[in-house]
């Protein structure tokens, strides 16, 4: 029986019913380049054929600005089938794509050296 919310495609007691790799048609490298943290955004251009039932939650979550990272776990599914999947909207103009901006530079010294230090005080 599918738990509330999910749909057909998970199942409480054999989990999900339809393995990662036939989401993404055996692919395992995205043609668009994506970090967790990329944010991706819906242009509302309709992807032509019949995208799979992924492609169009993936869609619906996009309606507003979101990372890779919070697709997956809201697809519930591995980060590496997430960007394929996402590949394919980008590649079809559904979606639009753009890095994370980082307001620091992460090559400095003093951060670099906090990190250190709190690896060391770890151990």
């Amino acid at each position: 029986m599918a738990a509330a919310g999910d749909g057909p495609w998970l199942d409480d007691a054999a989990g999900r019913l339809v393995r990662p790799f036939t989401i993404s048609n055996g692919r395992t490298r995205p043609s668009v380049a994506f970090d967790l943290m990329s944010q991706v955004m819906a242009t509302g251009v309709t992807p032509l054929g019949h995208p799979g039932p992924e492609h169009s939650l993936a869609l619906d979550l996009c309606r507003a600005p979101i990372s890779v990272a919070e697709v997956a776990a809201h697809l519930k599914l591995p980060a590496a089938v997430t960007k394929v999947l996402l590949s394919d909207l980008v590649d079809c103009g559904a979606l639009t794509t753009k890095p994370p901006e980082f307001h620091h530079n992460p090559t400095d010294r003093a951060l670099l050296e906090a990190v250190l230090d709190g690896l060391r005080r770890q151990l």
